[in-house]
């Protein structure tokens, strides 16, 4: 369980390393979580063997975002690092060295948006769903990764509904490479991760950061930008007030299930 990395020489393909997220029950990452697959992800690129990184994830959805229950549980400590952590994450996966691959089952929340709105391309199962549901969870942030996969009044709704889309809807606006089958997804993300691995390295990489370096928004900055209002509705105490609300109707679904 935690953060795992199949290295580019051992793992199921040359030049792809794989790095794998399994932090049950929905992997919702806590502090610690976020820092370590920050680390993966980068040491992953570094590599010179690698070519392509593909990001996957175990169990039934590919991230929940953060550790909700972290939270209420440390407060102001575990916010500040869990917004440092997410950070890192999401950089790590937009500035690694090679081109990286997302391959989403399942719900994909919050943080999850923020890893694959990173990420170089996306492919998914017929039952994954995107979204963020971070005004419902006393939070804010990853309207910089959202806009990145839908249109920008689509993003707003999706943003101020905590409504979540379709792994065929993001298909159809582009954001998402493929759409197959749960039991087909490994395959499928492999397959274009291959693809990717099969070019030249060194070009790879001066490719990936050609890229990066015409994009229209400075992603880091406006993550950032974000994460200060997260800051702001914690200090004036609206995000407990959210998350308390949150945390009771959660327990109320459980005890009634």
């Amino acid at each position: 369980m935690g953060v795992s990395t199949s290295s580019p020489e051992k793992g199921p393909e040359k030049g792809i390393a794989v790095v794998t997220v399994d932090v049950p029950p929905v992997n919702a990452l806590p502090v610690s979580g976020w820092f370590a697959l920050a680390d993966a992800v980068r040491a992953a690129g570094r590599d010179p063997e690698t070519r392509c990184v593909l990001l996957t994830a175990e169990g039934r959805g590919f991230n929940a975002g953060v550790d909700i229950k972290e939270i209420q549980a440390r407060g102001q400590s575990a916010l500040a690092g869990a917004n440092r952590g997410c950070f890192e994450a999401f950089a790590a996966v937009y500035e690694c060295e090679v081109p990286v691959v997302a391959a989403v089952q399942g719900f994909c929340l919050g943080g999850g948006v923020g890893l694959v709105g990173n990420a170089d391309a996306i492919v998914a199962s017929e039952d994954a769903v995107f979204g963020l549901p971070e005004l419902d969870r006393g939070a804010l942030g990853a309207a910089t990764h959202l806009a990145r996969l839908v249109p920008q009044h689509l993003m707003r709704v999706l943003y101020f509904t905590s409504r979540t889309v379709t792994a065929a809807e993001l298909h159809a606006h582009g954001s998402v490479w493929r759409v197959v089958p749960r039991e087909e997804l490994t395959a499928a993300a492999l397959e274009l991760a291959r693809e990717i691995a099969a070019k030249d390295g060194e070009l790879l990489r001066l490719a990936k950061a050609a890229i990066n370096g015409i994009d229209p928004v400075d992603v880091r900055r406006s993550y950032r930008f974000e994460q200060g209002f997260t800051y702001e509705a914690s200090v004036a105490g609206v995000a407990d007030r959210v998350r308390d609300r949150f945390g009771k109707e959660d327990k109320e679904a459980e005890e009634g299930a």
